[in-house]
């Protein structure tokens, strides 16, 4: 495709591009499903150390985190969903935080902890809009909750909840990431016989994104 620079990786399922996806998504065409977890304009703060365990009120330690992530990027500012808002099939995360800018859609609910700790420590889900439709739909995993410190990046998706969000997506359609970090959309895409192409500025995450795509395809139904 005319405009586009040199993959950074590619094989038959999966294609990378390092770089900023204003400039390089409109190369890619229309016919894509936008899956992507993008920053979401809360500054958060990516020292996962910070945090501590224990019941409250018993001798809490420090966490086993990193606190050496960095910013995520252009999370100081608010985000804004609509260059991709046109495509015909979307998926976006964070929904919440930028809710008066999408039009009326699905909600997809991800759902990080179980019952008994609702309400303790951070939020207990996270929302994302998907073009079309009016219903909620909500998907318990909390894999990722006791792996804090084994993450490849510090908003992480669990692998089964970007499945889950691909699945809700046009099967027809290859799917676009073009907030991809660390390859979590890809990687699900893959393993469900999806064609994918991320985009992402750091190489770093383009170096990892491509490890972890670059594996044999995993049984999701293990």
């Amino acid at each position: 495709m005319s405009g586009l620079p040199k993959p950074f990786y590619e094989d038959g399922s999966v294609t990378i591009y390092q770089g900023d996806c204003r400039d390089i998504a409109p190369a890619l065409g229309a016919d894509l499903a936008i899956v992507s977890d993008p920053p979401y304009g809360m500054s958060w703060n990516t020292d996962s150390s910070r945090f501590r365990g224990g019941k409250p009120g018993s001798v809490r330690r420090r966490g086993r985190g990193r606190s050496d992530w960095g910013a995520v990027h252009a999370d100081d500012e608010p985000f804004d969903p609509s260059p991709w808002l046109d495509y015909p099939s979307v998926v976006l995360w964070g929904a919440n935080h930028y809710a008066q800018r999408l039009p009326v859609g699905t909600t997809l609910v991800w759902i990080k902890r179980f019952d008994s700790a609702f309400g303790t420590f951070l939020s207990d889900a996270e929302v994302a809009w998907r073009k079309g439709g009016h219903g909620v739909y909500c998907r318990r995993d909390t894999s990722l909750m006791r792996q804090t410190g084994e993450r490849h990046h510090p908003t992480q998706k669990p692998l089964g909840v970007m499945s889950w969000s691909i699945e809700k997506t046009d099967s027809a359609l290859p799917i676009l990431d073009p907030f991809m970090g660390s390859g979590t959309t890809l990687r699900a895409a893959k393993d469900l016989g999806r064609k994918a192409i991320g985009i992402e500025l750091e190489e770093r995450y383009c170096e990892i994104a491509a490890e972890r795509c670059s594996q044999e395809v995993l049984d999701l139904g293990a």
